[in-house]
């Protein structure tokens, strides 16, 4: 997979009110990179994990569907 030239524009979900115990996404990158970098709210400069598109994707379906419940 080639690493994104363009630098990710980070973001937290609007639903996300839960003292920064979350992920932030930089879907900026989607459409010029084909990947939806995603990182640990709380620890910014560590690791990302680069999501193909579709696989994103197919996770946010799943959440909004109640796919993965608890």
């Amino acid at each position: 997979m080639t690493l994104p030239t363009e630098s990710p524009r980070w973001f937290t979900s609007s639903y996300s009110n839960n003292g920064g115990a979350c992920v932030e996404v930089a879907a900026n990158l989607a459409s010029t990179q084909g990947v939806v970098p995603v990182r640990d709210s709380k620890n910014p400069g560590g690791p990302t994990l680069n999501l193909p598109t579709d696989t994103f994707r197919t996770f946010v379906a799943g959440v909004r569907t109640g796919t993965f419940t608890g």
